[in-house]
């Protein structure tokens, strides 16, 4: 069947949309980065999918060989790999620093808080 072979962009808008869901359901500030983290995971998996070539081989030149895979895309998701641990790691700090500041991690709560001041 048709809809087996792509499984994986079924599982990449999924993820895609269980991602949105948790950042704009939650309240809570560390889990709408992880929900941030689960919809770029999905982005990234989008991307692997688009990058495969059937019959690929390793783009090394050799005789005999005709279809070669593209290693652009697969370089690209490494690099945004390393670009997402570190927003990560940027916004779970200033989520350390609101938690000083305002003593929960809660939105509507610092929201509550900004009103009174």
């Amino acid at each position: 069947m048709r809809i087996f072979e792509l499984y994986n962009y079924e599982i990449a808008i999924v993820l895609a949309m269980i991602g949105f869901y948790i950042v704009i359901s939650r309240g809570n500030l560390v889990k709408k980065v992880a929900g941030l983290n689960v919809f770029q995971t999905s982005v990234f998996i989008l991307y692997i999918s688009m990058g495969v070539v059937t019959d690929g081989t390793v783009p090394i030149l050799r005789e005999g060989v005709e279809r070669y895979s593209n290693p652009v895309p697969h370089v690209l998701i490494l690099t945004a790999i390393v670009v997402g641990v570190a927003t990560t790691a940027v916004a779970l700090a200033l989520i350390v620093r609101i938690k000083e500041a305002y003593g929960t991690v809660e939105e509507h709560e610092i929201h509550s808080q900004d009103d009174t001041l």
